[in-house]
């Protein structure tokens, strides 16, 4: 008797199964709470590491950009990798990786041995999407599939938001005086690395899917190529749907890196000049402003956590590319609102809107690109479309602190000699925002490349 398709997606699963989605989901979960850290300290951690007169959003852009090329490299080695020793053992590389280099972030020294770190990092963050993606796509039953799939995205936002939990926490230390600002940073990459290292020892109890194992013995009788990236380049059905999905994640990455990530920046400015209109004591304004920063986190990833599994519910009802194309239009005006309206903490409920749109598109990430690709490039491709994208990607945080910085020079400069700091430092909020509005125009690129895009709900998995 085949299976009720009418069920719920978790009813479809064992005991086993439910095993497979916890593993692969904290995997996941624990490398968005690294990721997360480094946004919430990025700020904090320039202004300790730099020498006095260098900027540091400048070069936390840079550093972000290193991180982000990092991811790209691990996404397209451990992509090919997950498809030709297994999803499992390649998983728990990747957490092993990506735990060990977030500690060792805490014990930089300048800004060039941070970056390296971050770089490394994200060798280790890059390879667990598209290897636990197709984890859970392998092992898990279909009717549960693309359920499963964005519910793990979805929980992405538990771990973005234990992250603000200890931003608050950092903050608060600092404003007892029990830390100062320079060890805050430092602890909260070090509380960052533990928990990943916990599941660490939970990954040797998966076993890879019993359809890799026969599909990868069939092609070793047979010649059949695994995690090629010839083969992924070398057929017209799977170039295209992997040059096109990677566009298609350019515009969210992007979106997401290069915009919505720096949000921490202007809630810091702006939290900071209240503050200090309010008279607040210098020595409480950096615990309080991070303590704001962490709530920011936790607003827009409760956000994110409603987005993502409200697209996982219409993407299964209505089809991936209508809810794809609706989603990056709302990406595209809560971010604008976002950047040109925030100006308190009171509009800190903004964040949720912002966060509930972009992260809504990764959810769907998630179900839509292992929907292109046979089980032999399912990791491959993945894998490629979501991180190699991240090449291009990483030129948003750079893009975004030239735009800034000219906007802002040119602003600054017809202040005139006499500008107080306070009139520079509003030039520098005003050109930040007006730099991130211009850089949401990116998420109408997803809109466009969806019309050469093949809608995949009620598909079979496609295979060679």
């Amino acid at each position: 008797m085949p299976p009720d398709s009418s069920l719920p997606w978790w009813k479809h699963l064992d005991r086993y199964h439910w095993f497979v989605f916890a593993m692969a989901s904290l995997a996941w979960l624990f490398d968005c709470l690294d990721q997360q850290i480094f946004i919430l300290a990025r700020n904090t951690a320039m202004a300790d590491l730099l020498p006095k007169g260098w900027d540091p959003k400048e070069y936390g852009g840079y550093a972000t950009a290193i991180f982000v090329a990092g991811w790209a490299t691990g996404g397209l080695i451990f992509g090919a990798v997950g498809d030709r020793i297994g999803r499992a053992r390649t998983l728990t590389l990747t957490v092993l990786l990506y735990s060990l280099f977030t500690g060792l972030s805490a014990l930089s020294k300048g800004w060039l041995d941070f970056a390296l770190y971050r770089f490394v990092t994200g060798l280790g963050v890059g390879g667990v999407f598209g290897v636990a993606v197709a984890l859970i796509a392998d092992a898990l039953p279909d009717q549960a599939r693309s359920g499963a799939l964005g519910t793990l995205q979805a929980l992405s936002a538990v771990g973005n938001v234990t992250a603000g939990l200890i931003s608050i926490g950092a903050g608060k230390l600092v404003q007892q005086q029990a830390i100062t600002p320079s060890q805050q940073w430092k602890y909260m990459f070090l509380v960052g690395a533990v928990p990943a290292f916990l599941s660490l020892f939970l990954q040797f109890r998966l076993r890879e899917p019993e359809k890799w194992v026969r599909a990868r013995e069939e092609g070793r009788k047979t010649g059949v190529a695994f995690g090629s990236y010839v083969s992924l380049f070398g057929e017209a059905r799977w170039r295209t749907p992997a040059l096109l999905g990677m566009i298609l994640c350019v515009s969210g990455v992007i979106g997401l890196w290069g915009i919505g990530f720096f949000s921490p920046e202007l809630v810091g400015s702006v939290i900071t000049r209240s503050l200090k209109e309010q008279h607040i004591a210098p020595d409480q304004i950096a615990g309080a402003a991070q303590r704001w920063i962490g709530w920011n986190s936790i607003v827009q990833n409760i956000g994110a956590f409603i987005g993502m599994l409200t697209f996982t519910a219409l993407a299964r009802k209505f089809g991936r590319k209508p809810v794809f194309a609706g989603a990056f239009i709302l990406a595209g005006l809560s971010t604008v609102a976002f950047f040109q309206l925030f100006n308190s903490a009171s509009d800190i409920w903004m964040s949720a809107i912002m966060g509930g749109c972009q992260l809504a598109l990764f959810a769907g990430f998630a179900i839509y690109l292992p929907e292109l690709f046979p089980l032999r490039l399912r990791s491959t491709g993945t894998s490629f479309c979501y991180n190699v994208g991240r090449f291009i990607a990483a030129s948003g945080p750079f893009t975004l602190g030239m735009l800034q910085k000219n906007i802002s020079d040119t602003a600054i400069a017809k202040l005139g000699a006499g500008a107080t700091d306070v009139a520079r430092a509003a030039a520098k909020v005003d050109a930040f925002r007006t730099a991130c509005t211009w850089l949401s125009l990116i998420f109408l690129l997803g809109v466009a490349v969806l019309f050469f895009l093949p809608e995949t709900k009620g598909r079979p998995m496609p295979e060679d």
